[in-house]
């Protein structure tokens, strides 16, 4: 059989090389004006009803409140992209938190979340919306949520500045969480005296001691100089 002899190159006719050409100038025009592909944040979903839940739990409420605590942390990262917690549905991620509260009302975790985590973000609506959930969850629990209260104070203060929440905050746990330690029982009272209502403070720190509450030597000492520095005027 012969072998077929290959045209050169040369024997195409220019009119094929022209159109060769513009094909191939139009295809890499068309792809460079192709955008990239760009991940997009899926939203965060409502989270299942509570009946649901307990059915899909199978006897199990506290691993399955395990399981959707990993899936709430986990999902400002997804695939291609990371989302910053000032980006999340905050009033969503609370129905998260509430509905693991819910299956285990046990754990502190969805509330250290809420008071320490979510609530780190440079912008006060949603710090809030945090704040207001861990308020509406100590009252259901007072004396084993008051820790929660507690931090709220402080983020009140020196974050968003708001001394008046700052002291509801620390009246509620002085008002309904007898187990909490003395101390976060008596920051209502140095709240009042930092933000000039120092008679006030004087009157409350002076029942304090008077009431036989406090049993602990260190402490009646440190609250009698602190009163002592009330009525000096330092």
């Amino acid at each position: 059989m012969k072998r077929r002899e290959e045209r050169p190159l040369a024997a195409v006719p220019r009119a094929v090389w022209f159109v060769l050409c513009a094909v191939l100038s139009l295809q890499i025009l068309w792809h460079a004006s192709l955008s990239r592909p760009v991940a997009s944040a899926d939203a965060l979903p409502t989270p299942p009803r509570a009946g649901a839940l307990r059915l899909a739990s199978l006897g199990e409420p506290a691993a399955l409140a395990q399981l959707m605590t990993l899936y709430l942390q986990a999902f400002d990262n997804q695939p291609g992209v990371s989302i910053p917690f000032s980006e999340l549905d905050y009033a969503r991620v609370t129905e998260w938190l509430a509905a693991i509260l819910e299956l285990d009302p046990a754990s502190q975790y969805p509330l250290l979340l809420a008071a320490q985590v979510y609530s780190q973000v440079p912008d006060a609506a949603r710090v809030r919306l945090m704040l207001d959930f861990v308020e509406r969850q100590f009252m259901r629990d007072p004396n084993r949520r008051w820790r929660w209260l507690a931090h709220a104070v402080i983020v009140s203060r020196h974050q968003l500045h708001d001394d008046a929440l700052a002291l509801r905050y620390a009246r509620e746990i002085a008002r309904r969480a007898p187990a909490a330690p003395d101390w976060a029982k008596q920051m209502h009272i140095f709240i009042l005296a930092d933000i000039g209502e120092i008679e006030s403070a004087r009157i409350l720190l002076g029942g304090l001691i008077e009431s036989g509450q406090i049993t602990d030597l260190h402490e009646q000492r440190f609250l009698l100089e602190r009163l002592k520095a009330m009525k000096s005027g330092e």
